[in-house]
């Protein structure tokens, strides 16, 4: 019995760290802190049309504009042609990407929140069922607000 015991203490010695350092490797391949590699660019890139990022086959009207407000621009555009939740995946991603317009962020999707109210003609449930947690949740609030 104890020789059982024994044996099976040192199989999972063995095998436990195996498991251990492949779970945990396969588990932080992609996280958001990451940064991003070739393929995210190489997506990001093909589906961003003619260097605006998020907007494909329309001229950009942004040329001259700071980065913010070209930001600003490009995701009320997006929220008007499409729906909020395209709108908030354009700031996200811009986020990542350009961290220095962390800043103009609750600005700008708490903008977007009250556009989102104004595109559905009032309906608050609606314009908040696209919420999601961009620049700390700053679009709910411009919805209610």
């Amino acid at each position: 019995m104890n020789q059982l015991v024994r044996r099976i203490g040192q199989t999972v010695a063995l095998t436990l760290p195996v498991i251990l350092v492949t779970t945990g490797t396969l588990a932080v391949t992609r996280v958001p802190w990451a940064p991003p590699t070739g393929l995210d660019q190489q997506v990001v890139a093909a589906s961003s049309g003619a260097g605006t990022i998020g907007r494909s086959n329309t001229p950009s009207n942004t040329q001259g504009l700071a980065p913010q407000d070209a930001l600003r621009v490009d995701a009320m555009d997006e929220l008007r042609d499409h729906n909020p939740g395209t709108a908030l995946d354009l700031v996200e991603r811009t986020m990542r990407e350009n961290p220095s317009l962390t800043p103009y962020c609750t600005a700008i999707v708490g903008e977007l929140g009250r556009a989102a109210v104004r595109k559905y003609q009032g309906d608050v449930q609606r314009a908040r069922s696209f919420a999601r947690p961009v620049c700390d949740g700053s679009f709910a609030n411009g919805v209610v607000g």
